[in-house]
């Protein structure tokens, strides 16, 4: 089955008993927006504390580096998942908040079931679904979800400098056009693009509705884009690598697999002190 999952979809779902809802938005006040108003059931999941492992500096890792495998296993037990769980997660920013970077971690530890709520959190547009405030009670799995390490591909720092230099990868960047073209850089100390690295925003995934476009649609997007630069490996990044899972995640739709995801993305790049680290060229 296609990782996107409309609506219309999650409708027929709703009784599963193995069916877990997460809700990934994100932001200072994502737990405010999460308890006034959510799919009902739906359990919500802290970027900042569970889908990342911050450090003091961000030119270690970026602003949203990985948690350790053995610690966001932890973080599924406290949720109720484990391994036999079908699990529907969303936010309120057309999958681009950290629904795709949840969705990426599930199946970086091989989850089977796991899939992104197409369009996000958009009460007003779905029939059958029921929403509700307040915050839903965790109930703890029984046993701790075993997870050892991550199993999809991803590059360090050194990875995506080599690859700069070199040329032997696309480098994709889903960031905006403007912070793309260092016009503006609202979240990182300097604006600009990793040298080489092709731009194409996130938003492009979406038709104008905020919905996914079709298989057909994003595989032709991203095979023109491959075709044109030599069908190279594939390094996808953003801002703190969240938003990078949402195009990884619409290559997995369009049957495209083996991209791999720069953590770090922009904000790690950005904040190392390197001849070749700032190019606002393309």
């Amino acid at each position: 089955m296609q990782p996107i999952l409309h609506p219309s979809k999650l409708q027929a779902w709703l009784s599963a008993p193995e069916l877990v809802i997460i809700d990934a938005r994100g932001g200072p006040d994502a737990r405010d927006r999460y308890q006034q108003g959510h799919i009902a059931g739906a359990l919500f999941v802290d970027l900042e504390t569970e889908l990342s492992a911050k450090k003091q500096d961000p030119a270690q890792g970026g602003r949203h580096p990985l948690p350790e495998p053995q610690a966001f296993g932890r973080t599924l037990q406290q949720l109720g998942i484990t391994p036999s769980s079908t699990i529907v997660v969303y936010d309120d920013k057309y999958g681009a908040n950290a629904a795709a970077r949840f969705w990426w971690m599930m199946k970086a530890i091989r989850h089977q079931e796991v899939y992104v709520l197409d369009g996000g959190y958009q009460p007003n547009s779905w029939e059958g679904i029921l929403v509700e405030t307040g915050e839903v009670k965790r109930k703890p799995a029984s046993m701790l979800y075993q997870v050892t390490n991550w199993q999809l591909p991803k590059v360090n720092l050194s990875d995506v400098e080599q690859a700069s230099q070199q040329s032997i990868s696309i480098i994709i960047d889903v960031r905006e056009a403007y912070r793309y073209r260092g016009e503006g850089e609202p979240f990182d100390l300097v604006a600009g693009h990793i040298p080489g690295a092709v731009n194409l925003p996130y938003l492009d995934n979406l038709d104008s509705a905020g919905f996914f476009k079709s298989a057909d649609e994003l595989r032709r997007h991203f095979v023109n884009v491959i075709k044109e630069h030599g069908s190279k490996p594939v390094i996808v990044h953003c801002g703190s690598g969240v938003t990078a899972c949402h195009t990884l995640l619409a290559m997995e739709e369009a049957g495209i697999t083996g991209a791999s995801l720069y953590v770090g993305s922009w904000s790690e790049w950005s904040r190392n002190e390197k001849p070749i680290a700032i190019s606002t060229k393309q």
